[in-house]
């Protein structure tokens, strides 16, 4: 992987609690990250994230909190290439949904411990399908796309909805890019294609996609 391991050994561990103490071994390595050296990479992030996208209309995203991997510029970014943007929202009894991105200065916190969301109309959790590509965070990614979220399941319930062929991608700092050891794994965790990083971004070696873009020799489809 790059850089010294930011994983705790969970050997032999249940998953529920390899899971607890990866999180909390990353959630620790970010809350020590200079918020000079976040605001650098925001602009990569927004760079990288923006050549990943190459032209499709429609991206489903996120709103980054403090911490995470900032996705502010990218938003703004993907918004002034004329993409319209899905990010997710609660809609009625809680239920998960999403809303079009209008604005950094249109996102509004609604209540605690949520992200902000746009002030839009509330969208089915289905609207998903209609993204061409989708953006998702993470905690850390592996070389075989397995995703280690919050623990929240919002995403991986997402992605159950969208067809496989859907490029999906992560964005983690870069030590977060786990090559070396595999992330603990479960079945209903669904994997992800392609991963960015302030440095690059790339399809994952065990994507799919990466198979195909191989197969046909489209040296744009993987750095």
């Amino acid at each position: 992987m790059t850089g010294p391991s930011v994983l705790p050994d969970v050997a032999g561990l249940e998953l529920d609690e390899a899971k607890r103490l990866c999180r909390t071994s990353l959630r620790a390595a970010r809350a020590s990250r200079s918020p000079r050296d976040e605001q650098a990479e925001a602009h990569m992030f927004a760079q990288h994230g923006l050549e990943a996208v190459a032209d499709a209309r429609t991206v489903a995203a996120y709103v980054s909190e403090p911490g995470e991997p900032d996705t502010s510029q990218l938003l703004g970014a993907l918004s002034g290439h004329g993409v319209r943007i899905l990010l997710p929202v609660l809609g009625p009894g809680l239920a998960r949904a999403w809303a079009y991105y209008r604005g950094e200065d249109d996102l509004q916190r609604r209540a605690p411990g949520r992200p902000p969301e746009p002030s839009g109309p509330i969208l089915p959790a289905d609207a998903i399908r209609d993204a061409e590509v989708i953006i998702t965070p993470g905690l850390a990614i592996d070389g075989l796309g397995t995703r280690l979220g919050q623990g929240g399941g919002w995403y991986d319930r997402m992605l159950a909805l969208v067809d496989e062929d859907v490029p999906t991608f992560t964005c983690v700092f870069d030590e977060e890019l786990i090559r070396g050891e595999l992330l603990p794994r479960e079945e209903f965790d669904i994997p992800i294609k392609a991963v960015i990083t302030p440095s690059e971004w790339f399809l994952l070696e065990g994507s799919p996609m990466n198979r195909v873009a191989k197969e046909l020799a489209q040296p744009a489809y993987s750095r």
